[in-house]
């Protein structure tokens, strides 16, 4: 009964930098026991998903498995989705682990409680869908793996039969004009002919992205073959209800980004909202109907239901409000922080969901929960903004630098810009593995990039 029991829901990038660091600091001696509970069995960082969908990224080798960091870093893992909380008996309760197909008949791990301590709440966010018809059912959400998996393949059918269609016979009304000119002419207008379409509903930093990234597959998959014009046979059009796109960020970075996707000939659709989701189309508030092979929503996020169901204190999107010490306003023995937990940020309203922010708070966690082992008094966090980067893949990056970093505020596009955000993601590949194995990792990827096709292609 002496062993503190410290469980931590949620393998996000938060949730398992802080893991990490907890087995690092406690996980040897036997007074303190650092659980990680997880629906997936492995990790990959979120930012990367749009990578994913796009093609440009093979998630073997960059997905982490939970159960190997756990034996590298002396933390538990357990697997299952958290259905249920008993505060008075401090437990929560896992949902059973149904196994696959080829794993044998019945669950793979039952459904059962697991006791704490000390309760930490990183479960992220998933997708909100604002109640607008069709729009779960005919969308796909980047939310995980298996969702980027499958835009992925959709677009690669979508680009396959779209080929298909090009190399079809060519009508008879073309055969008159003679010529292959005259043949191609016919064909580009016959009306059984039609080009992917793409619809990005949400002009956020990830509708952005994985927009330019879309570009940049078209652009490789002509290389590898098919016969697709990348500009005039995929069109790709970004849907906001906002008067810009990136709304969270500062006008100027919104305005740079918005002159680079028009280079790119992406549509962007600003001032209007989605009023419909159809199989192969989209309708909006202002009458528009757009052809959709693939519609993808990432117009907004919403923690994630069970949370409103634990009799915590929680906002309209079902976030934890936590107090300045990312305690829960209702219960001191549970934290929340990252994109499920509400913090106020004195002056500016409350913290953004990003990964920066989750990176501070576990950084801050690391700091509390050891005060909290020792009965001293919790600090209170406080958010540093650091600034905002958007990638565009290979044709740039934009953003702006901020606060303490700098000292001020200013505006980087281009190569530097690029250099800056790949290095967000090399600071959290060190904050699992120390700097040696990152920057070792960082030299294996880009020898892979050499050998491997630039997109994946099936």
């Amino acid at each position: 009964m002496s062993v503190h029991r410290i469980v931590v829901v949620g393998g996000g990038a938060g949730g398992l930098e802080l893991v990490t660091r907890l087995g690092d600091k406690y996980g040897r001696g036997k007074d303190v026991q650092i659980t990680l509970v997880d629906r997936s069995m492995s990790h990959i960082w979120k930012p990367l998903l749009h990578e994913v969908a796009a093609g440009v990224m093979d998630t073997a080798t960059h997905q982490l498995s939970y159960v190997a960091q756990a034996n590298w870093h002396h933390f538990e893992f357990a697997a299952g989705e958290m259905i249920g909380l008993d505060r008075a008996a401090k437990t929560i309760r896992l949902a059973a682990v149904p196994a696959a197909a080829d794993e044998g008949e019945g669950d793979l791990l039952p459904e059962r409680t697991l006791p704490y301590d000390t309760l930490v709440l990183a479960m992220g966010s998933t997708t909100n869908f604002f109640g607008v018809p069709g729009a779960q059912e005919n969308t796909i959400a980047l939310d995980t793996v298996e969702q980027a998996e499958r835009f992925r393949r959709r677009l690669m059918a979508a680009c396959v039969r779209a080929q298909n269609e090009a190399e079809a016979p060519v009508p008879q009304a073309a055969a008159q004009d003679g010529g292959d000119g005259g043949q191609r002419a016919a064909l580009l207008s016959a009306p059984g002919r039609r080009k992917v379409n793409l619809v990005i509903v949400g002009a956020g930093a990830t509708g952005v992205e994985l927009s330019a990234e879309l570009r940049n597959t078209a652009e490789v998959l002509r290389s590898y073959g098919l016969k697709l014009d990348p500009r005039k046979d995929v069109g790709i059009t970004i849907i906001e209800s906002s008067p810009r796109i990136l709304k969270a960020l500062p006008e100027r970075v919104s305005g740079a980004v918005a002159g680079l996707l028009g280079k790119l000939d992406v549509d962007i659709l600003c001032g209007d909202s989605v009023a419909e989701v159809r199989k192969n189309e989209v309708t909006t508030t202002g009458g528009k109907v757009l052809p959709a092979d693939i519609t993808v929503w990432s117009a907004g996020i919403t923690a994630p239901a069970v949370l409103g169901t634990l009799g915590l204190a929680v906002n309209r999107l079902n976030q934890i409000e936590v107090l300045p010490t990312l305690q829960s306003k209702t219960d001191p023995d549970i934290f929340a922080f990252g994109d499920c937990a509400s913090c106020e940020w004195p002056e500016h309203g409350f913290v953004p969901p990003r990964a920066q922010a989750a990176h501070q708070q576990a950084s801050f966690l690391v700091k509390a929960i050891d005060a909290r082992l020792k009965g001293q008094s919790l600090p209170a966090f406080t958010y540093r903004d650091f600034g905002s980067l958007v990638s565009l893949g290979k044709f740039s990056a934009v953003g702006n630098l901020m606060g303490g970093l700098i000292g001020g505020s200013m505006f980087i596009e281009g190569l530097f810009a690029r250099v800056m955000y790949t290095s967000l993601y090399r600071m959290h590949v060190a904050a699992l593995h120390g700097v040696w194995r990152m920057m070792l990792d960082t030299v294996a990827n880009r020898l892979r990039r050499s050998t491997v096709p630039r997109v994946k292609l099936h």
